[in-house]
């Protein structure tokens, strides 16, 4: 026995050393990848809540733009780093829709969402030197030369893509999508005159439109927004639009499913406290946004829900590459 209690001491150094090191998560920086280009929603977003998060965690996270793919490229990047909790992922909804795209067999249910930051709006603006004065216009115009008017788009996948298909299987009408590695190039572009219109999310144009940058057209919504009373609703002109209602963006911080319980407990506390601060709501309401601030199994019940109507909305407008239900995605 007395030949045991040396070990028995020694492993339960260890263990002690173990736990301290778990509760002292983080113990050094970490790195947060963000899906998309400078200038966009999600990099918005993601900068807006990151200085708020250090402050909880004590420790600076690094922030680098890894766009590619429609989210493919980070996503994949994060899920090949250590699962250890130090490399989050910023991303939006894209990940959702990869499946059935044939992007990637990744989705959110490898990850275990910290949080789910705000859900978007979808608005339709175009360059002010075009002559629609609303989307009705647009679809007319589109219908009287389809195939001549160019689109702004992120990829398959991307918000331009999915409102894309939407408008395109109520309207029928033919453009040309033209890709940019996110909102923020595509709407340089648009307003630079390389495209003539592009569907974004309001906290990617919002400034934009304020100051008169681009024109808005319409928002993709069946319901008044606060705030956003004078953009007209898609169903104004186009009540077919209302079945498809509400849909929109959403933006989230993630981290490797499999990641200590220690990580997860001590970024899910950083990150809600940090989406709770009156600054960041302030910033979120100011941007066209919606506050969520949920995590864990709420945000995983919003994930599935999210990803099971978007998916067999596409299904259903003819632009899924693969049919939910072969990826055991159930209809909504």
């Amino acid at each position: 026995m007395k030949k045991l209690i040396p070990w028995l001491t020694a492993i339960a150094v260890i263990c002690a050393f173990s736990s301290v090191q778990a509760a002292g998560f983080p113990d050094k920086d970490l790195q947060g990848i963000i899906m998309w280009g400078a200038g966009g929603a999600t990099d918005n977003v993601s900068r807006a809540i990151t200085p708020l998060a250090e402050d909880n965690l004590g420790k600076q996270i690094v922030l680098i733009n890894k766009s590619g793919g429609t989210g493919a490229i980070s996503t994949q990047y994060v899920y090949s780093r250590p699962s250890d909790g130090y490399t989050l992922l910023f991303g939006a909804e894209n990940p959702q829709l990869h499946g059935i795209l044939e992007l990637s067999k990744l989705d959110y249910k490898d990850f275990y969402p910290v949080n789910i930051l705000a859900h978007g709006v979808a608005v339709i603006v175009a360059n002010n030197d075009m002559p629609w004065n609303s989307f009705k216009d647009l679809v007319e115009d589109a219908k009287k030369r389809p195939g001549d008017i160019k689109m702004g788009s992120t990829g398959p996948g991307g918000l331009p893509h999915v409102v894309g298909s939407l408008v395109k299987t109520v309207t029928g009408f033919d453009v040309i999508p033209v890709p940019f590695d996110g909102e923020g190039p595509g709407v340089t572009a648009l307003m630079g005159g390389h495209v003539d219109f592009m569907p974004a999310g309001l906290t990617a144009v919002r400034e934009h439109i304020r100051a008169g940058r681009v024109k808005a057209l319409a928002i993709v919504a069946d319901k008044p927004i606060p705030g956003l009373e004078d953009i007209p609703l898609i169903t104004k002109d186009f009540p077919e639009f209302e079945r498809y209602l509400p849909w929109g963006p959403f933006y989230g911080v993630f981290v490797k499913r499999d990641a200590p319980d220690e990580a997860k407990k001590a970024l899910v506390a950083a990150f809600n406290k940090a989406a709770a601060d009156q600054r960041f709501q302030s910033f979120i309401s100011d941007f066209g946004a919606v506050s969520m601030n949920i995590s864990g199994d709420e945000a995983d019940k919003f994930l599935k829900k999210w990803q099971s109507v978007t998916t067999w909305l596409l299904q259903d407008a003819g632009a899924a590459k693969v049919s939910p239900a072969e990826l055991g995605i159930p209809r909504p």
